[in-house]
């Protein structure tokens, strides 16, 4: 694995770059109005943000998963509300190109890329279904003419936002634990989106619950083969730990940007030692996932857990040596360094919990030691 840049890489780094100084000057005022950033959403699209890793025939930028892991850090840098959304616009773009019909490709990857759809949403949890997404009750069944969706889906990023849901329903008997994958417009009838949640931080990016009560879809909704639904989830989420490794990054690069302007890292080498660590792996597991014929869900899971882990440090530890001062200057450090505090806790839980990642570990290690 050669470190250094490639010529793509560095434009997709570039384009980031380019719109993280304008993401960060609105960030405390978008946290603090819980504003969802649909103009800045419009210019990472226009940038080719939304499709870092999807082809160009798709408005993609095609420039492969390190890439996108860069440039999920840099945007995370400047607000990881920002950088999320986007991390599941990716996601949901790449779900449809590996899994999706040539008509889906062609008709509902643009949609994003181009910001037509502000934002896509990724529907695998549920209230009783977070972890154990095996065990979701939300069903799929048959009609005369395609399929007709009944359940409930909670914790959805951007749900009030977009322009199509991948929805994960049960497709058999509960015994079979046989689950499809649908593509459904968010306009459907039947469909009803909750409040937006409270949360502890992240407040500009929009997270709801969603019912589908009788939701009817053609039968050329289904994404991939039915009775899939469950591998697909699981190889998406592998991809989506990736995205979420990379935001932490981004989080803990922005903590300690401030400990260093400000002078504040005496100590602070075995956590810097922790962070570059943690990178390593990251790049590793996005460069495996871009090699497209390696298994990389180990090292994904270990990007996510030491990434999440060590940024929450970087958080925390900023905010403990932040004291209190009336300069306006300084006092727009520790306002965000506050948000950042706020902001990571959510990285130890999203796409699986860091709990969930020791266990993913743990097989592994038991897998390989077995005869």
């Amino acid at each position: 694995m050669d470190f250094r840049l490639q010529p793509h890489q560095q434009d997709t780094v570039t384009r980031a770059q380019g719109l993280a100084e304008s993401l960060r000057a609105q960030a405390l005022v978008r946290d603090d109005e819980a504003t969802f950033p649909l103009d800045s959403l419009k210019d990472l699209a226009d940038a080719g943000l939304m499709g870092v890793n999807v082809r160009p025939e798709y408005g993609g930028l095609g420039a492969g998963v390190v890439a996108y892991s860069l440039a999920v850090s840099t945007i995370a840098a400047a607000d990881p509300a920002v950088a999320v959304t986007m991390a599941v616009n990716n996601m949901v773009n790449e779900v449809i190109q590996q899994f999706g019909t040539d008509d889906q490709r062609q008709h509902l990857i643009p949609a994003i890329t181009s910001g037509e759809f502000s934002c896509g949403s990724f529907c695998l949890s549920e209230p009783g279904s977070g972890s154990d997404a095996a065990g979701m009750r939300t069903r799929a069944t048959r009609t005369d003419d395609g399929w007709s969706i009944t359940g409930a889906k909670a914790w959805i990023t951007s749900g009030a936002y977009a322009g199509i849901f991948l929805v994960w329903a049960s497709t058999g008997p509960p015994e079979d634990r046989a689950i499809s994958l649908f593509a459904v417009p968010a306009d459907t009838p039947g469909i009803t989106v909750g409040n937006a949640e409270e949360k502890m931080g992240q407040h500009a990016s929009n997270t709801v619950a969603l019912s589908f009560d009788d939701v009817k879809i053609p039968a050329d909704s289904i994404v991939g083969e039915p009775g899939m639904g469950f591998p697909i989830a699981m190889m998406a989420l592998d991809g989506g730990r990736i995205g979420i490794a990379s935001q932490s990054l981004g989080i803990a690069d922005a903590a300690r940007s401030i400990a260093e302007d400000l002078g504040l890292t005496d100590g602070l080498h075995e956590l810097d030692a922790a962070l570059e660590a943690a990178r390593s792996i990251t790049w590793r597991a996005a460069w495996l996932k871009e090699q497209g014929d390696r298994p990389f869900s180990r090292e994904a899971s270990v990007a996510k857990l030491m990434a999440s882990e060590v940024a929450g440090q970087w958080a925390a530890e900023l905010y403990r040596r932040l004291p209190a001062s009336s300069d306006s200057a300084f006092e727009d450090h520790r306002r965000f360094a506050a948000k950042l505090l706020r902001d990571v806790r959510v990285t130890r839980i999203y796409e699986g919990t860091s709990e969930i990642q020791r266990i993913v570990i743990a097989r592994d290690l038991i897998r390989r030691a077995s005869p």
